[in-house]
């Protein structure tokens, strides 16, 4: 278990452990033996939280409103310079269906949210309620304002470095690391909303990543185009990779463009711009630095040669267009999967399963991202629970997991990692850490599961 006090960087391409102690790290370990003195210098502890919120996703600023709004003094952590995530820094152009086809079911801060970042695509009907475009910049302006007005702090460009445990089962300080040099953040209960489940892992939470295999799914970079010609763009051929007659497959079959493929959803978020959620990394490991930076570059050259294959095969439309930005944040559909006190798994997705401590309600296709895989959908009106469970990891009493590191299967993950789910499983994680604080000395397993429901259903979620 001393290893829990160690950050370790599993990757094998760099593994370096630092040992942390509150008067100072010592030294680095490295692969080859070599030891590198570090300052003596004394790490600040601050101490004056209830919650701290490592990522500012969807999930970490639903979780951050949550918990603020019960009354739990809250600080966000986020490596950006913004909010938002992937509907942001990641420039995702749509939202995933919020409606089961008949009713909304993603609600409380989620539709909130959701209904505010309509504002800032007037071009959209204010009814729709299915892909609605994202315009990013205005969508960030709305975390922004929303995270502020709870009365949660927000600390921007600080990584989550290493984590220190109390005990076996408890985690006592966060290591971070800024501007500032290294800082140790002291809370009561945690919230890991990095993606990765960088917390919950580095704690000692057990955890599958990827299929039996450890294949994950493909990556994604976003980007825009803008100078489009909207009026060719909207009267012209669906783009969408689901018509067999959109030019991307011409593009692709040219074989001109060896980077790109038939993935090619694209939306207008403004006048004359497009914004596009195209092309795929294939099982890159977001848990490696290395595999993640080269991922990057990879996917802005994917970016650029999806602009020379419209402009060679839609030219009416794209002829005087220009690559105007690509995603600081890749698009990582899959990374680890927090084991929690339950697993959904993808007979309970099948099942449209209710369940006793369900938080909110899914009704997202399973959505795969790998070469074969077929997505399966429901029929109108259907959805099933998240179960409370799948936020709480197994050995962590202080930890909640959220977004799409929580528990579920390779399978029914397709389903539960998008925003929407993301937003709901934030809310209810913000508002249990507040509870667990009250209820139950810290122990995120042991609070009033039916209370926690009786109060998102005051502030609007849905759930059966």
């Amino acid at each position: 278990m001393n290893n829990r006090r160690n950050f370790i960087k599993k990757a094998g391409l760099m593994a370096i452990a630092a040992t942390s102690t509150r008067t100072g790290w010592s030294a680095l370990s490295t692969n080859k033996g070599q030891t590198i003195p570090l300052s003596k210098k004394k790490i600040t502890v601050d101490s004056q939280w209830d919650v701290i919120v490592a990522g500012g996703g969807p999930s970490g600023c639903a979780a951050a409103i949550s918990a603020a709004r019960e009354g739990a003094k809250t600080l966000l952590i986020e490596a950006m310079g913004q909010l938002g995530g992937m509907g942001t820094a990641g420039m995702v152009p749509a939202w995933c269906p919020f409606s089961d086809g008949e009713k909304i079911i993603y609600r409380g801060l989620a539709e909130k949210i959701f209904n505010e970042s309509k504002k800032g695509v007037p071009h959209e009907s204010k009814n729709k309620l299915d892909w609605v475009h994202i315009n990013p910049e205005h969508l960030m302006t709305i975390y922004d304002r929303l995270v502020t007005d709870s009365g949660a702090k927000t600390l921007f460009f600080s990584r989550l470095a290493a984590v220190e445990m109390a005990a076996n089962d408890v985690v006592d300080v966060l290591i971070v690391a800024n501007k500032s040099g290294l800082t140790a953040f002291k809370a009561k209960v945690y919230i890991d909303a990095t993606g990765d489940g960088d917390l919950a892992a580095w704690a000692g939470a057990s955890f599958k990543r990827g299929d039996e295999n450890g294949v994950v799914q493909s990556s994604t970079m976003c980007f825009s185009f803008a100078n489009v010609d909207t009026y060719h763009y909207v009267n012209g051929p669906n783009l969408h990779t689901g018509n067999k007659n959109s030019p991307v497959h011409d593009a692709v079959a040219s074989g001109n463009y060896p980077l790109i493929d038939k993935h090619f959803c694209n939306n207008l978020i403004g006048p004359d711009v497009v914004q596009f959620n195209a092309g795929h990394l294939v099982n890159v490991d977001s848990t490696d630095p290395w595999a993640l930076s080269e991922a990057m570059m990879k996917g802005r050259q994917i970016a650029a040669q999806y602009l020379l294959a419209m402009q060679d095969v839609q030219p009416q439309t794209f002829g005087g267009a220009f690559l105007v930005k690509t995603g600081n944040l890749l698009g990582v559909r899959d990374s680890r999967r927090i084991e929690g006190d339950y697993t959904f798994t993808v007979d309970d997705w099948m099942q449209r399963k209710t369940f006793d401590d369900e938080i909110g309600r899914n009704c997202y296709y399973i959505d795969v991202h790998k070469e074969g895989h077929k997505s399966t959908h429901y029929k109108n009106g259907e959805s099933h629970g998240i179960p409370y469970r799948c936020l709480t990891p197994k050995g962590l009493k202080n930890v909640l997991t959220v977004g799409r590191c929580i528990s579920t299967d390779e399978e029914s993950f397709g389903s539960l990692r998008v925003m929407p789910p993301c937003l709901v499983t934030g809310e209810a994680s913000g508002m249990a850490a507040a509870h667990a604080i009250r209820q139950s000395k810290n122990d995120v397993h042991k609070i009033d599961v039916q209370f926690l429901r009786k109060r998102l259903r005051e502030e609007g979620q849905y759930f059966l």
